[in-house]
């Protein structure tokens, strides 16, 4: 009997919860989340758009990443 196959990142099994993920992954994942809101904090930065950076800060806070990791530094 062969053992069943691993279940796709990202879900969740009565064995892994949901976010269980390999640390390499759970890192890669990371770094694009943060890259992404750098990218469009610096479009909302440039439009004047206190909308979209209000929301790029609710979206930080949800996932986690602190200012300090994706603001650009004023200068």
């Amino acid at each position: 009997m062969t053992d069943p196959p691993e279940p796709p990142l990202g879900r969740a099994t009565p064995d892994r919860a949901l976010g269980d993920e390999p640390a390499a992954v759970s890192d890669h994942r990371r770094e694009a989340l943060i890259s992404s809101l750098r990218h469009r904090f610096a479009i909302a930065q440039a439009r004047g758009d206190a909308a979209a950076k209000q929301a790029l800060f609710k979206e930080a806070v949800y996932l986690n990443l602190p200012p300090e990791l994706w603001q650009e530094p004023q200068a």
